[in-house]
């Protein structure tokens, strides 16, 4: 293993440390990574892309858990001894994953410890990101969770860089993140663009300007 134990816990680091071992996978746009049920026998790592995790009612209604970018982790459920995905994985991008195995990282946990430090730190700060959506699904209009949705993508306020270019994504699946539909997602980009908040010049460019959507009450 690499000596840098003090590295980002990215996918990136997790291909070092456990070089051949881990399993690069490519998706297409809306390609399903896991289904609800499947058995949960590793940890998924983004490597470049992206990815929502979303949950299946009984009557077949879809809700959005999450939505993760480069360097975040899923499907640690696994770790925690549960048997089968809790929830369904899907590319929102043109993504490659890593899929660990879960006794290689239960391994690499246990023998870096600056390593675990960070998994956990990790997690604890993605749970609260899903809190904080779910209440902005509570509370806040639609055209500030659709602005909250690209920020998220755009990685804003998680990274001393944000990136600023996404993938092209269909109204569709914004629509599904934001929690608001199709017609909403097209007015409200169009809204965006004329006041500069964003670019669409083939792929989607986020500026900053966009946080004011946010933080207006």
């Amino acid at each position: 293993m690499g000596s840098n134990t003090t590295q980002t816990f990215t996918a990136q680091a997790i291909r070092h440390w456990t070089a051949i071992e881990g399993k690069s996978l490519g998706y297409r746009p809306a390609e399903t990574i896991f289904s609800q049920g499947d058995a949960a026998e590793s940890v998924m790592c983004i490597h470049t892309g992206g990815v929502k995790l979303s949950v299946l009612s009984n009557t077949g209604r879809e809700a959005i858990v999450a939505v993760l970018g480069a360097g975040d982790f899923f499907g640690e459920g696994c770790l925690a001894g549960q048997p089968v995905r809790m929830e369904r994985a899907t590319a929102i991008a043109p993504s490659t994953i890593l899929a660990v195995e879960k006794a290689r990282v239960i391994r690499l946990l246990h023998e870096q410890h600056a390593v675990s430090d960070r998994f956990i730190s990790d997690m604890l700060a993605r749970n609260i990101r899903m809190e904080k959506d779910l209440i902005d699904q509570f509370f806040n209009s639609s055209e500030q969770r659709l602005a909250q949705t690209l920020l998220v993508l755009a990685r804003y306020g998680q990274q001393d860089k944000p990136r600023r270019i996404l993938p092209k994504m269909s109204p569709e699946t914004l629509a599904d993140m934001a929690g608001t539909t199709r017609s909403r997602v097209t007015f409200f980009m169009d809204k965006f663009e004329r006041l500069g908040f964003i670019e669409r010049s083939g792929r989607l460019k986020i500026n900053s300007s966009l946080l004011s959507v946010v933080l207006h009450e």
